[in-house]
């Protein structure tokens, strides 16, 4: 379950929209520094070993469940990334 903050939002910049696309830039830059070098430790560890080499990701072609599975993971992310603006709407629907 998500937790949300109550309460005010902290304005840092001169504009509380510009505040707001700022966090939303953050949040994917820390999600994807860390995807990247997890993703990168084991690409290194599985060719190390000899599990797979690079070609063989690249060439991976994922199945119907996979795809859907993907596609779920990409909903939820999607709707992480922009729980800012999810909020403010909310806000904007109770007033």
């Amino acid at each position: 379950m998500t937790k949300i903050a109550k309460g005010k939002r902290p304005v840092y910049l001169e504009n509380p929209q510009t505040d707001k696309l700022l966090a939303i830039v953050m949040a994917l830059t820390g999600e994807v520094s860390v995807l990247h070098e997890r993703l990168d430790t084991i690409e290194r560890l599985l060719e190390v070993k000899g599990i797979l080499s690079a070609s063989e990701i690249e060439a991976y072609e994922p199945d119907v469940k996979v795809t859907k599975e993907r596609e779920q993971w990409r909903t939820e992310y999607i709707a992480r990334v922009l729980r800012v603006v999810q909020e403010e709407l909310e806000t904007l629907k109770q007033s």
